[in-house]
């Protein structure tokens, strides 16, 4: 694979890949008869150049915009709402979901709604919610501008109760984007912090998805190579970022999201409520907890672990050096090792297990988690 290229690939969706793919966008929308777009995005990545460039380029092409970017960090109903409020005052045509997760899950979240508009949460996947999606939805296009989530290449939606903080998932294949414009030289300008927070939550994805506990090969299969492209890729794009870095890390991310439909674990269990509760960013939360969480899955799934070692040319194929892996790599990224170098205190502690405990991704993990074992995890991490 070179990086000066755009490749198209057909899986799970149609995406254009490579630098220089957003440049595709205008063209794309034109061909489909799209003429009246609603961008969602945050605020920002609004401000940011490579965004009002898009804009910019988009209304040259005749395009007509609206942009709506009053969204919450750890996105919540309201914001929702608020979006499609915009779409109905301004007789849109499509959407378009341009940023990272908070953006991406709002604006899949409105393209539910414009056609669903019974409360929201009452298509909560959860709680089987997803067969009341029924009604056709908007035209979605997806454009990642970070590399963690992968959820432009999802089929659901993350989004927060306003009042409880509890998240819920908003799942249906319809809401699955028509095509991604995955370009990395949008990423390149992301600073530091953020490559490094948005890389560990893509690494958290495919590890918790390959040790995820029900049988798929082939999630199996895109998690281990996500986790190679991670391994050769994070620390520069971090500290010395370059095309080729940045170009592995977008690809890496979109494949965690796929190998997650899996499922996750006991990771993000431990990073939901932090988000939720001390409004703590994502990829950050997972980046610090995944050594605990890792730990604590080793006793019982030693082969898995060998493959994970073998995966990142570690010396010693076993779990106590993957664990060893992820510190050094924190350090390397400028992660903190303890939850208590983020602001968390002992105070939280049994909140945070309680939301832990009835949080939906540890079903899935290769192991059952207890509220006894969250509470012991969060404590050694504090």
């Amino acid at each position: 694979m070179t990086f000066d290229q755009i490749y198209q690939y057909n899986f799970p969706t149609t995406i254009r890949f490579g630098a220089g793919a957003i440049r595709e966008l205008p063209v794309y929308l034109r061909q489909n008869g799209l003429k009246r777009a609603l961008i969602v995005t945050d605020s920002t990545v609004a401000d940011l150049p490579f965004f009002k460039k898009i804009v910019n380029d988009l209304r040259v092409h005749g395009i007509a915009l609206e942009v709506f970017s009053d969204i919450h960090k750890n996105p919540v109903k309201s914001d929702v709402y608020k979006g499609t409020e915009v779409w109905d005052e301004t007789t849109r045509d499509s959407v378009i979901g341009i940023g990272g997760g908070a953006a991406l899950d709002v604006a899949r979240a409105i393209v539910l709604r414009v056609n669903h508009r019974e409360d929201l949460f009452k298509y909560d996947d959860l709680i089987g919610g997803d067969i009341y999606v029924t009604n056709d939805v908007p035209h979605f296009i997806t454009v990642p501008t970070t590399s963690g989530t992968g959820s432009e290449v999802g089929r659901s939606a993350i989004i927060a109760d306003d009042e409880t903080h509890q998240k819920r998932i908003l799942f249906s294949p319809k809401l699955m984007a028509k095509i991604v414009f995955a370009d990395p030289v949008l990423t390149m300008d992301l600073p530091a912090f953020i490559t490094a927070a948005t890389g560990m939550d893509a690494l958290t994805h495919n590890m918790e998805a390959f040790l995820a506990k029900n049988p798929h090969p082939l999630c199996d299969g895109i998690a281990l190579e996500g986790i190679s492209l991670i391994k050769g890729a994070l620390e520069s794009a971090t500290n010395h970022p370059d095309i080729e870095s940045r170009s592995k890390m977008l690809m890496a991310s979109m494949m965690g999201a796929i190998a997650f439909q899996k499922g996750l674990g006991v990771v993000h269990s431990l990073a939901h409520p932090l988000s939720s509760l001390l409004d703590t960013h994502h990829g950050l939360a997972n980046a610090i907890n995944l050594p605990y969480g890792m730990e604590f899955n080793i006793e019982g799934f030693e082969d898995k672990f060998r493959r994970i070692a073998r995966t990142l040319e570690l010396k010693q194929e076993n779990g106590k050096a993957v664990v060893e892996y992820l510190f050094n790599l924190n350090t390397k990224i400028n992660i903190p090792h303890h939850l208590g170098d983020i602001g968390v205190k002992l105070e939280h502690i049994e909140t945070l297990a309680d939301l832990a405990f009835a949080d939906f991704a540890h079903p899935n993990n290769p192991k059952p988690v207890s509220r006894a074992d969250f509470k012991h995890l969060y404590l050694k991490a504090l």
